[in-house]
């Protein structure tokens, strides 16, 4: 059983000059990341009537395939990636979008309200590992998910294609993105299929709406995974609701810093009871 690539070496290593050529010259690949993001630029649900080109992030863009695909529906787009070799080969295929060089655990450094929509593809299960000793991933996801959320438009989605390892990845990336503020879950398409089993992390930043279909599945409801409703107050706490200093808002704060590893004292049911001020 073959590796998985996060866990053979950081992506800026990995992804040496060898692996870029390999990579954007592999025809199966390019077919795999086309059909991924024609399916993210899907789940984006862009207004089909309007005419006007789109700002799409593009993050971990790579050597560009997907940009291309961008291009090819009349986007415009700017692209992030951390590894220098695979945004030479980019460059190399002169495609249209900016290139920045970067890693999206240290945030996503543009203005508010810059994007349109955001795709990635086969790039956030990265963000799972710790690669040096001051990486903590679930800090450096929620650095993602915070500043992503601040440069995207109050009706725009973040579409991420990904292999997460097991439920507790999936649970810590989800978990992170509604502290960040969005709104979403997973779209699995064909979740009978150990092949074609696709993972899409569909995130919103306007609120509650309902996910959209997943393919390969007759049933509606059965390969999508929206967040719990606890998960939902916590982001409602985090968007500042008047929940604030409630037994909810309170249990949430612990239970945040339980996933970040702080010292937290046990629940009970004197947890947020508010006391009379008489001794």
């Amino acid at each position: 059983m073959s590796r998985r690539p996060e866990h053979t070496a950081p992506p800026e290593i990995f992804y040496n000059e060898d692996e870029a050529q390999k990579y954007t010259n592999n025809t199966r690949i390019i077919d795999i990341q086309v059909q991924m993001c024609e399916r993210a630029i899907e789940l984006l649900a862009l207004d089909p009537d309007d005419d006007a080109p789109q700002l799409i992030l593009d993050i971990g863009c790579g050597s560009g395939l997907s940009g291309s695909v961008l291009e090819d529906q009349g986007h415009v787009w700017i692209g992030v990636d951390i590894s220098k070799p695979m945004l030479d080969v980019a460059v190399e295929r002169e495609v249209e979008g900016d290139l920045l060089l970067g890693d999206m655990g240290q945030g996503m450094p543009f203005k508010a309200g810059t994007f349109d929509g955001a795709v990635s593809i086969s790039a956030l299960q990265w963000l799972c590992n710790a690669d040096k000793k001051s990486h903590v991933p679930p800090k450096r996801l929620y650095q993602f998910f915070s500043t992503l959320f601040a440069s995207l438009t109050r009706n725009a989605r973040a579409v991420f294609q990904f292999y997460p390892e097991n439920g507790e990845q999936i649970e810590l990336v989800t978990t992170q993105a509604m502290k960040a503020g969005f709104y979403g879950g997973l779209v699995v398409d064909y979740p009978n299929s150990s092949k074609a089993k696709k993972y899409f992390l569909v995130l919103m930043t306007g609120g509650v709406a309902k996910l959209p279909a997943a393919l390969g599945t007759g049933e509606t409801g059965d390969s999508q995974v929206p967040y719990s409703k606890k998960q939902r107050e916590y982001a409602k706490n985090a968007r500042g609701k008047p929940l604030k200093k409630s037994r909810e808002w309170v249990l949430a704060k612990k239970e945040r810093r339980r996933q970040q590893g702080d010292e937290t004292r046990k629940d009970s049911r004197y947890t947020a009871r508010k006391r009379s001020g008489r001794f």
